[in-house]
């Protein structure tokens, strides 16, 4: 009897080895992660809040009546040989509020006075031709250009304040924050400016104030006319019988009727003051707006 014997035939056998998953599975990690960061950032991309874009600075102009040639402190000349009289049209009774408006007003006419008292000294050598009885006033043009609209000016609108207390280092840092200019304007005539008053003053002299065309403030109150005096004597330079200016330059003229135009919102010709304060603000510091007082 014969045997067959069978042999199974053996070939080349495929099969995942675990070095093909763990290739498999960190591809797939690597792929997933790529996804889901793509994810995230097409997800923040579309929920960004848009900015607001950089914002252009405005020079805003006042444009003033008058002429030219005109007298930059020009008053109304009324010449009459009658006292003057109340206006006929306001009543006889004044509530409260009205009387209390009266008093500032007055108030505010005094502080006029004195800022044209230091305007004409510093530029010009007008004198009151007005009689008694008689609206005050030489009677010339004023100085502008065309009809002009109502209104005060910037110089006689605003007022602004140093923090009395703080070291004389701190407040020479926030004038050269500014770039405000110390000027000091002797009886002889003399103008003597002085910048970087927190590091190495720097100084220059001019005989004439005709030529300064910038918007300066003097001091009306308050203890920091000494610190004033302090500096210059950095220089060696004896400032009390000397008024003292501020010059402001025109960048930080325009900041400042920025942030009169936008405290309250009112058209200026209707703001009779303005009163700003200085703060630090993170490394530096800023202008602010106090408090402001309206045309009735």
């Amino acid at each position: 009897m014969s045997q067959i014997s069978v042999r199974q035939q053996t070939g080349p056998v495929m099969k995942v080895t675990k070095y093909d998953l763990v290739t498999a599975t960190l591809i797939a990690m690597v792929v997933g992660l790529v996804v889901g960061v793509a994810a995230l950032i097409v997800i923040w991309l579309t929920n960004r809040i848009p900015s607001d874009g950089v914002e252009v600075p405005v020079e805003i102009l006042e444009m003033p009546g008058g002429s030219p040639d005109g007298a930059p402190d020009e008053t109304l000349l009324v010449e009459s040989p009658d006292p003057e009289t109340d206006d006929p049209s306001v009543a006889d009774e004044v509530s409260e509020e009205q009387e209390l408006m009266e008093m500032l007003d007055n108030v505010m006419e005094v502080s006029d006075q004195a800022t044209q008292v230091a305007q004409e000294q510093f530029e010009t050598a007008s004198k009151n031709s007005g009689k008694p009885g008689s609206a005050s006033g030489t009677g010339r043009r004023p100085l502008g250009m065309g009809n002009g609209k109502s209104g005060f000016p910037r110089e006689q609108r605003w007022f602004t304040r140093f923090a009395d207390k703080g070291s004389l280092d701190s407040y020479a840092r926030q004038l050269d924050f500014f770039k405000i200019e110390l000027g000091a304007l002797m009886p002889d005539g003399t103008l003597t400016y002085m910048t970087n008053m927190s590091t190495t003053p720097k100084t220059k002299k001019t005989t004439s104030g005709k030529n300064e065309s910038r918007l300066y403030m003097n001091w009306q109150g308050g203890d920091r006319r000494k610190a004033d005096l302090e500096l210059f004597q950095k220089i060696k330079l004896d400032a009390n019988d000397g008024m003292i200016l501020h010059f402001y330059s025109k960048p930080v003229e325009q900041m400042l009727l920025k942030l009169e135009r936008d405290y309250a919102g009112r058209p200026i010709k209707e703001i009779r003051r303005t009163y700003f304060f200085v703060r630090s603000a993170g490394t530096g510091y800023e202008f602010a707006v106090e408090r402001q007082l309206y045309v009735r």
